[in-house]
């Protein structure tokens, strides 16, 4: 069940370990394109539009893209490490069994962002709108949102460990068969599950937000509230 803390919740859930980049000096990107199974390292992406590109199974380590046009990009199974997505835009970017770890992504404005079977690891969201995210049977370990707006995220089937929810707005979250170790939702400043709430467990809320999901869970009980 969906455990709500007290006075002394905060300190029965476990924090997760916050992403911290510290990027070298870095170069500016010259290429023509991506490619896939590229290597990009040490490298700066600037007010560049790779929308359409491919770089299936690119590797990208100490690097930063920043204010970059992204619709439709591929970057299935990339590795992203080390680095940040500053600013960038686009619809339909592909980074399904994408492996990201020790990445910023910060006032990103993105929509239907395909990262299904994907491995996010020490990853903070920072600022900025996502729509429809698609992170079905991903696995999300030491991850924090902050102060995002995410619209209809769809977290099925997926392996929640130590995330957090910190001034974020959630709306139609799907977490229909997750499973969800330490991840904090108290923070949130709108949670609205549309599916799913059977697989809370492993979640703390505050007493605020479990009387606004009294309804819903009243539902998914069968219990029926007469005045």
């Amino acid at each position: 069940m969906v455990r709500s803390g007290g006075s002394g919740g905060r300190q029965s859930v476990k924090a997760a370990r916050r992403a911290e980049v510290a990027l070298p000096e870095l170069v500016a990107w010259e290429g023509g394109g991506l490619e896939p199974d590229g290597d990009y390292d040490g490298l700066e992406f600037a007010d560049v539009d790779l929308s359409g590109q491919e770089g299936v199974g690119a590797r990208f380590m100490d690097c930063a893209l920043r204010r970059c046009g992204l619709d439709e990009v591929g970057l299935a199974k990339a590795r992203v490490l080390d680095s940040v997505l500053e600013g960038v835009r686009g619809v339909g970017v592909d980074l399904s069994g994408a492996s990201l770890r020790d990445v910023e992504l910060v006032e990103a404005r993105l929509g239907g962002v395909q990262l299904h079977g994907a491995v996010l690891e020490r990853v903070l969201v920072r600022g900025g709108k996502i729509d429809y995210l698609n992170l079905r049977q991903a696995r999300l370990r030491d991850v924090v949102f902050e102060g995002c707006v995410l619209v209809e995220p769809d977290f099925g089937g997926a392996v929640l460990e130590r995330v957090e929810f910190r001034d974020c707005v959630l709306r139609g979250v799907d977490v229909t068969g997750a499973r969800l170790s330490d991840v904090d939702l108290r923070g949130a400043v709108e949670l609205g599950v549309a599916r799913g709430l059977e697989s809370l467990a492993g979640a703390v809320i505050s007493p605020s937000q479990l009387f606004d999901l009294a309804p819903a869970l009243a539902a998914q009980l069968g219990v029926r509230v007469v005045g």
